[in-house]
């Protein structure tokens, strides 16, 4: 193929009213086209450009222009795709910030229009109020859309009982390869005789299709050939066998339904803008999971046969691979609360019934039928809520394998391939052997239930040796599956993964019908070709090629990245698995500017893969030195959400920090970033004279003069100094106290920059409460924390000053004192980044400094637990509070003991607000470019949350910029924990 011409891509761009990005001389352009090189897959090819189109008829248009140009489209939604169905050389079509509507919901028939990037999850928050849901479920369902949903036949957990996406896909309109319009949905006699007559592309494909399913020696290769009907999950090349069915009916009633060859065709026939969807009623409101523990693999799958006879609603594999990486995670180690000793293997198994009684009923049957077998050592029920961390472990093992170290890596290669139920146990023995063979081992998990498990051998596709093994073993399981006539693809989809063994699976003159469908549809190729038929080999153009030893040289970094075995390998870790996709209706924090924009550009994914890409490529001394990384880095607000929500812990806060550093070295310090990392000394000499301060950056003409210098946004109010600072208060208040008994236990508190300089008065009330609680308050020697240098990539200044802190609080603290913190960004990076940044002589002290470091809530709820605080302290008034958490306390999972110890007042009722970030991120909501996605982030749930909040509700927030966001955002103004206790304490 060769790639259009700037000029018609100029021209193209003109005619659209969504995005095109193609440009080499644009390093936002280049920064584009490495971001969609990659999806989910081992995949990676730069595309030729990449399209963001807003309507219909900028669809149209790229269809014209793949037409003039012959260049192929590639449709794409979340890019969560396994078998690297939306990577190659082509111009992708991103669909997913566009076509996001939901068209219409029709109750009383159980059916919903929607465009292509609705997301499942979402789809189903708007139809919960109907009492309906749409069924298929994948483990991706929080970010997989409809229209990726269609492409590769979804099916999910629990696809047992309610079927795969081709179930119930309804109709579907698409754009066809000649750009014209048509609907496919089951024809009746008369309709097909219809469409047959019609002069055109449509008509032609119905022509020729019909032909082709009714043609004898065709539907003996189909029948002979196709996986064996009994098992559900078959999608193989095009779902030839289904259409075959169709044509089946007597002389004179023969239908047709191109819907079932579109569902797992990965828009490689034509382009979906609308499908209409089957829905299901709601499944009974309770649920139980008989968390079933196996001694090994084998014993579970034997197991696995006798649970399918109970009808559970899923029956779900997950290994010990998978159970070991939530060991010290910090996000699913809490989910192992139902995990008895260290099991082989665990079976999830699903009931769902009115009543928890009939759940009983179930559960206990099935476990009476595994006892008698001798099946199983341990049968866990978990009920209602306490499901949903549990099923929370299933979801996350495509990200957790992750975290093997090292090179050899788990790799998706065999994992789709699926055999009847009772056929998996032996299945899985020959599978054994061949893994044996190439001395591989392998993680187990998932369909059980419908014979699908997910299975990922550790093969380094760094080395030539592994390319040439991950070829291998697929050709040696394409055997296996033909010897139990199984399906080599079940709902991942063949790709460019497994689309090149389809001759050896369904055989060449199979094979070459398949290629007949394409030709059909899309003469041109316009449509994601190299996918399903005339795939290149599947062991080139992978992540990784070989390179010499001699190129392999660390890079070095300031942090300490020992433990992720460098800031390459933690970039490595993201599996593309997209869990940075989910928007603000599922929740959660990750990654609240891609929940602002809706561009890949701006996901944890995009970010970890450019670093990726320019770390192992760049031929530059200064690997961070690049354009395209400051492009892709750029709305990143370090909220550090992806360090606990990614299943691989992928921390990209972390390394944008270090990246900046890297590329300020290169390129300078701009003089905004230098003063912002200097706050510190710049509030220090506003304190000396606060009112004049005060007075210029609040009054309307001095106010405006400073930000358009600085680089402000005009709207934002900026922060002003108290009339006095906090340490400076704090001396006049130990003298005036000098004659009180000091008899309460000793603690220190940090006095963070933010609180000496800004929040004087939260400081204040801080100490007061303390003390009146009983505790000796001292502000021991140290600097600031260092944040904001950290925030804005001068990662030098800050390691100099953890190294200080370190030194000092060390010392102060060597008997065990325990320091205090009142702004969670502040005494947290004491917990966090100090632990990376010291000297590994230092190492040993920055961890016990960490360890006795606790934000004031977190402090205050130990004290409660141990009786040192009680609830008769407070008042007894009624009071409500909604508290929004900051993304620090989310991200080191330390919000819990805010909503605590806020409740302790015997009558305060806490509500959390289900926000993420809150928008500010420090400096990032002050900038001027960033302000509106600032603002945005706040609207999504912040903002409305805080708004409609009765009047006597009291908004709390610990985050200084959190309560100043607020502040701006609604006219609202949120109080520090620490203000709401100390009005609720008796005085």
């Amino acid at each position: 193929m060769t790639a259009p011409s700037i000029s018609a891509f100029a021209e193209l761009e003109a005619s659209l009213t969504g995005e095109l990005f193609y440009n080499i001389e644009s390093s936002l352009h280049q920064a584009q086209r490495r971001v969609y090189a990659t999806d989910a897959s081992v995949y990676q090819e730069m595309p030729t450009a990449v399209a963001i189109p807003r309507t219909k008829e900028d669809l149209k248009a790229l269809i014209k222009f793949a037409n003039q140009h012959q260049i192929t489209l590639i449709p794409r939604a979340a890019g969560t795709s396994l078998a690297g169905q939306v990577v190659g050389n082509g111009l992708v079509v991103d669909i997913s910030k566009h076509f996001t509507q939901v068209l219409e919901v029709n109750p009383q028939e159980q059916w919903v229009r929607v465009q292509p990037g609705v997301i499942r999850d979402d789809l189903n928050v708007t139809l919960r109020p109907h009492g309906l849901l749409f069924g298929p479920e994948t483990s991706t369902a929080s970010r997989a859309m409809i229209g990726g949903m269609i492409g590769n036949n979804s099916c999910g957990l629990h696809s047992i009982v309610w079927g795969d996406t081709r179930t119930h896909l309804l109709s579907a309109k698409v754009l066809l390869s000649d750009g014209s319009e048509a609907e496919f949905k089951p024809l009746t006699h008369q309709e097909l005789q219809q469409k047959l007559t019609l002069q055109n592309l449509e008509g032609e494909i119905y022509r020729k299709i019909f032909g082709l399913i009714n043609d004898q020696d065709n539907r003996a290769l189909i029948q002979q050939n196709y996986p064996k009907k009994t098992l559900t999950r078959r999608n193989t090349g095009y779902a030839l066998d289904f259409l075959i069915d169709d044509a089946a009916g007597p002389e004179g009633q023969t239908t047709l339904d191109l819907c079932k060859v579109l569902a797992g065709s990965e828009g490689t026939l034509a382009f979906v803008t609308e499908a209409k969807l089957n829905l299901l009623p709601l499944p009974p409101k309770e649920e139980g999971l008989v968390c079933v523990h196996f001694n090994s693999l084998q014993e579970a799958l034997e197991a696995n046969i006798i649970i399918l006879k109970h009808h559970p609603m899923s029956s779900e594999l997950v290994d010990k691979y998978i159970m070991d990486f939530t060991k010290g995670h910090r996000t699913y180690d809490a989910n192992r609360f139902f995990i008895e000793g260290d099991p082989a293997a665990l079976l999830m198994v699903e009931f769902m019934a009115d009543s928890q009684d009939i759940i009983t009923q179930k559960a206990e049957a099935l476990i009476a039928d595994l006892k008698a077998a001798g099946l199983g050592y341990a049968y866990p029920v978990v009920r209602g809520a306490l499901t949903k961390p549990v099923w929370d472990v299933r979801k996350a093992g495509l990200g957790l394998i992750r975290n093997l170290p090292g090179d050899t890596q788990p790799v998706n290669l065999i994992e789709d391939c699926a055999v009847s139920p009772e056929d998996l146990p032996a299945y899985v023995a020959d599978l054994q052997k061949v893994l044996e063979k190439h001395k591989l081992q392998a993680s187990y998990y998932a369909h059980a239930g419908a014979g699908e498990l997910h299975i990922e051998p550790m093969i380094n596709l760094k080395t030539n040796e592994g390319k040439r093994v991950f070829r291998e073993v697929l050709a040696e399981t394409t055997e296996l599956v033909k010897k139990y006539n199984g399906s080599l693809s079940g709902e991942h989809g063949d790709g460019r993964l497994r689309g090149e063994f389809i001759p050896q699976a369904l055989g060449q003159e199979v094979y070459e019908l398949l290629k007949e469908v394409k030709q059909i549809f899309d003469p041109k190729h316009i449509f994601n070709a190299g996918k399903i038929v005339d795939t290149p080999p599947m062991n080139e153009f992978l992540r990784y090629e070989e390179r010499p030893a001699q190129q392999l040289i660390p890079v070095e970094t300031l942090f300490d990245f020992s433990r992720q075995e460098g800031i390459l390998r933690l970039a490595e870790k993201c599996s593309g698995s997209g869990d940075c996709r989910k928007t603000h209706v599922t929740g959660g924090t990750m990654c609240p500017s891609y929940m602002a924009t809706r561009q890949e550009k701006d996901t944890t994914r995009a970010r970890a893969n450019i670093l990726r890409q320019f770390l192992t490529n760049s031929d530059k001394v200064n690997k961070f030195d690049h354009k395209e990384i400051k492009e892709v880095m750029d709305l990143c607000l370090s909220c550090k959400a992806c360090k606990s929500e990614c299943p691989s812990s992928v921390d990209v806060a972390k390394m944008k920090a270090e990246f900046l550093q890297h590329y300020h070295d290169a390129n300078g310090v701009p003089l905004r970033t230098r003063m912002i990392g200097n706050f510190t000394k710049m509030q220090q000499l506003a304190s000396v004279v606060p009112s004049v301060y005060n007075f210029m950056i609040s009054n309307p003409m001095t106010s405006k003069l400073i930000k358009k210098t600085v680089g402000f946004a005009v709207d934002r109010s900026l922060p002003e100094v108290g009339k006095t600072t906090l340490k400076s208060w704090f001396k006049k208040w130990q003298k005036e106290n000098a004659g009180a008994a000091k008899v309460g236990k000793p603690v220190y508190l940090f006095c963070d920059e933010f609180t000496n300089y800004n929040d004087v008065e939260i400081g204040q009330t801080t100490v007061k409460l303390l003390s009146a609680l009983g505790y000796d308050v001292q502000i021991p020697e140290h600097l600031e924390s260092g944040r904001t240098y950290l925030s804005k990539g001068l990662v030098r200044d800050a390691k100099e000053i953890a190294i200080k802190n370190v030194q000092l609080l060390s010392k102060a603290m060597a008997n065990g004192t325990p320091i205090i913190g009142i702004e969670p960004s502040a005494i947290l990076t004491l917990r966090d980044e100090y632990l990376d940044l010291v000297p590994a002589e230092l190492v040993s002290a920055a961890q016990n400094v960490a360890a006795n470091s606790y934000l004031l809530e977190e402090f205050l709820l130990k004290e409660a637990e141990n009786g040192n605080i009680t609830s008769s302290t407070f008042t007894q008034e009624k009071k409500h509070i909604k508290l929004h958490g900051h993304c620090y306390q989310k991200a080191l999972q330390v919000l819990t003991p805010t909503q605590k110890i806020l409740s302790l007042p015997q009558n305060y009722e806490v509500e959390m607000i289900p926000s993420g970030c809150c928008g500010m991120a420090g400096s990032f909501g002050y900038e001027e470019e960033h302000y509106d996605v600032s603002m945005q982030i706040g609207e999504l749930v912040l903002f409305p949350a805080v708004r409609n909040a009765a009047p006597e509700t009291i908004i709390a927030a610990a985050g200084t910029s959190c309560r100043h966001q607020i502040k701006d955002g609604t006219a609202k103004k949120a109080l520090h924990p620490a203000e709401i206790l100390w009005q609720a304490l008796k005085k």
